[in-house]
């Protein structure tokens, strides 16, 4: 273990370059913002154009359905492997309690628990404020008057459920997002942060995708859409910015104990939330919840093709970031 150490330092001297890393990060600055602009919007964009036509229904769903795709991968290939591989960093699992328990798959665990509470604790909030007003209204209005108001707040439930769910998901991202930003901030080693901006770009590319497609059929305003892709564009150009500014003011290292213990643990947590909120709130809602999917054959087999489709592109941008 300690000649593995030794070769990992070597090799990383041998890449450092203080002046073309920051030459780097300046240009991925706005390679990424672009990038996650582009992805996000690009969703929400469509839907704007073709809502109220005949295929916007179905167009949508097989959207989400890429997107959920997109977002699985990103928990799986991307965050969690990166989130192991931090705590199992030679100079991390030599340590104790490092090396007694397996923390990345534990805190992925809390992860998704704490996403559930909190899916919980919110659905219920909305359920008790969308169901008051049909207590009051099935009072006053006959049966099928009170059936019709029923049904529309179904709907109403439904679009604030998926509200929810498209926040609770950019919290997740922004996570991810944060930790890919800081940790490319502070190193200084040109052959990691070469490749890394070209494959970052098409990573929020496809992020942005997958999280625009699930705002496109929530049904915000335009003002909270704009908030929402304006968060998601400059989380990691922070974060880049964040990390540069540290290492500048205290020479932190990004391959010490304590940063890859931080980026390990942050990461596992991110994992947690991405994974439940695709499994549960994305793929399960639309593939066993989902009327207009359920009545129509191809458009499901369209959705799981989608779906594949989705992962497949995340998982072969693994390849270089």
């Amino acid at each position: 273990m300690a000649s593995a150490c030794v070769t990992n330092a070597t090799r990383a001297a041998a890449c450092r370059d203080g002046a073309a890393t920051a030459h780097l990060k300046m240009i991925s600055i706005f390679v990424i913002f672009v990038t996650s602009v582009a992805g996000m919007s690009s969703p929400v964009v469509l839907a704007g154009i073709f809502r109220g036509k005949p295929l916007y229904d179905k167009a949508i769903v097989v959207i989400k359905c890429f997107a959920a795709g997109v977002i699985l991968s990103t928990s799986l290939v991307h965050v969690l492997p990166d989130a192991y591989a931090a705590l199992a960093d030679c100079h991390v699992a030599s340590r104790h309690p490092w090396r007694d328990f397996p923390f990345a798959g534990l805190v992925t665990l809390v992860g998704a628990l704490l996403a559930l509470v909190v899916d919980l604790a919110a659905s219920s909030h909305v359920e008790q404020h969308a169901h008051a007003p049909v207590e009051k209204e099935a009072a006053v209005e006959l049966g099928g008057a009170a059936g019709d108001g029923d049904g529309e707040k179904g709907e109403e439930l439904a679009k604030l459920k998926q509200r929810l769910v498209s926040q609770v998901l950019e919290i997740g991202i922004i996570f991810h997002s944060v930790i890919i930003g800081v940790t490319m901030g502070m190193s200084q080693n040109v052959c990691t942060i070469r490749p890394l901006v070209a494959a970052l770009a098409f990573h929020q590319i496809f992020e942005g995708m997958g999280l625009g497609g699930c705002v496109a059929q929530a049904g915000f305003s335009f003002g909270t859409i704009t908030f929402m892709c304006f968060m998601f564009a400059v989380t990691t150009p922070i974060g880049i910015i964040l990390g540069m500014a540290l290492f500048s003011l205290t020479g932190y290292d990004d391959s010490s104990p304590n940063a890859l213990i931080m980026e390990g643990l942050l990461g596992s947590i991110s994992s947690g939330i991405l994974i439940y909120m695709a499994l549960v709130d994305l793929i399960a809602v639309d593939f066993f919840h989902n009327k207009l999917m359920n009545s129509n054959r191809l458009l499901k087999k369209a959705s799981f093709v989608a779906l594949t489709l989705g992962s497949a592109a995340m998982s072969i941008l693994a390849l270089w970031a």
